[in-house]
């Protein structure tokens, strides 16, 4: 776009000859002078650039998580995350850039605000000073691409995008991903006859626990009065429980066809 490189096509049949397909997300200085060999140099040792910061978000993770992650690569604090989920005039921005965000986030019995929306993956950034917003906004552009593929199927749907990424992150915590459609057709059954989803994973969130913190979820955790738990919740919970992967959003979209009640973790 800027017109460093002149001609696209050539460029990329150099750089499939010289066998350079390692380009590292990274800052770069380019001058309009560069031959291009110069400036795919400059690209290749992008990598060397010690500045760059890559953060990886696993797929099932909560925003406690993310949070802690983001402190732990860049200059930010955790506090720094909290506080900017809670911005309502940055919620609202949210709200009015991306299609799919809608005024459900801001649900006062929602603990997180963006919970589940943040895509898991890979990133990098510039340095140890990018913003919480730029990390947002990075994993919600990403959250956006993938569910464009499925926008007319999500609008044409008796659920609400924020009900489709809410039930995802609790099929994402429920079992491998060989079972989603299974553990999604479970839960589609269960909510087309009223029954409660009874997970495990929603008992532990409702309560700000891991499994690892407790193991099988017991008695009284699954009598706890909040707005996550589905022992007592008819349906589904106020909001997400985990960010959920592809397969796990693609799931909730398109659970497999059976008439199961029940399945075992």
């Amino acid at each position: 776009e800027e017109k460093i490189i002149k001609n696209a096509d050539f460029f990329y049949h150099y750089m499939k000859i010289k066998k350079a397909d390692l380009i590292y997300a990274a800052s770069y200085s380019f001058s309009p002078s560069m031959k291009a060999s110069e400036v795919l140099k400059t690209l290749l040792d992008g990598g060397k650039n010690t500045n760059t910061v890559m953060i990886t978000f696993k797929e099932g993770v909560n925003m406690r998580s993310i949070a802690n992650t983001i402190a732990e690569k860049t200059n930010n604090t955790y506090d720094d995350v909290m506080n900017k989920i809670k911005d309502e005039d940055y919620l609202n921005s949210l709200i009015e850039k991306y299609w799919f965000i809608t005024d459900e986030i801001k649900n006062s019995d929602i603990y997180y605000s963006l919970e589940g929306y943040l895509f898991p993956d890979t990133y990098y950034f510039n340095d140890k000073d990018v913003t919480v917003s730029k990390i947002i906004e990075t994993m919600l552009d990403e959250m956006k691409n993938k569910l464009n593929d499925y926008k007319n199927k999500i609008n044409n749907s008796q659920m609400t995008t924020h009900e489709i990424l809410t039930l995802a992150s609790i099929i994402e915590k429920e079992g491998k991903t060989g079972d989603f459609k299974d553990i999604s057709s479970v839960f589609h059954n269960r909510l087309n006859i009223s029954m409660k989803l009874q997970s495990c994973a929603t008992s532990y969130y409702g309560l700000g626990l891991e499994f690892t913190d407790v193991g099988i979820a017991t008695a009284e955790m699954m009598n706890s009065q909040n707005p996550y738990n589905t022992y007592i919740v008819p349906a589904l919970p106020v909001g997400p429980i985990s960010m959920p992967s592809l397969n796990a959003i693609e799931a909730a979209i398109n659970p497999k066809n059976t008439n199961n009640l029940y399945f075992i973790s």
